[in-house]
C-alpha cells in the first residue's frame, strides 16, 4: 500500500516539480500527480463499484496508456467520464505499492517535463 509520505518524497526527487499544496504537483505547468476525491459525479457514474479510501490522480502519457493500465491492474487503477479524453489514470493508493507508484508518477513527470530536462534527467538515471 502506498502512502501520501511516499508519493511526496518521490515528488520530491524529481527536478523542476512544484507542488501547489501538499498533495498537488505539476511540471511545466502541467499536473504530474493530486489528490482527486471522487465527486457526487464519479460516485453516480461508479454505482456500486465506487472505491472508497484514498485516490490519486496521475498524468499518463495517452488514453491508451491509461487503458492499458486498467485492463491490466482493474484493482488500482481506474478512470471516470470525467476524465474521458484527457491523459490521466486515478489510482486506489491502498491496492498499489511504492515500487508501482514511484514508476507512473516518474513516467507522468517525464511525459510533462520540458524535453530538455527529461532528457538529462534520463541521462543521469538510466535505470528509470
Amino acid at each position: 500500500m502506498a502512502t501520501w509520505d511516499q508519493l511526496r518524497g518521490m515528488c520530491q526527487k524529481l527536478p523542476e516539480l512544484e507542488e501547489q499544496d501538499r498533495r498537488q504537483s505539476h511540471v511545466n505547468r502541467k499536473m504530474v500527480a493530486l489528490e482527486r476525491p471522487l465527486r457526487s459525479s464519479d460516485l453516480k457514474a461508479l454505482g456500486d463499484s465506487a472505491p472508497k479510501g484514498d485516490i490519486l490522480g496521475v498524468r499518463v502519457a495517452d488514453e491508451g496508456v491509461k487503458h492499458a493500465l486498467i485492463a491490466d491492474n482493474p484493482e488500482a487503477y481506474f478512470t471516470t467520464p470525467h476524465f474521458n479524453g484527457y491523459p490521466a489514470i486515478l489510482v486506489r493508493l491502498a491496492r498499489i505499492d511504492a515500487g508501482e507508484l514511484e514508476e507512473i508518477v516518474t513516467e507522468g513527470w517525464l511525459d510533462g517535463a520540458p524535453k530538455r530536462l527529461s532528457t538529462t534527467w534520463l541521462a543521469e538515471h538510466p535505470e528509470a
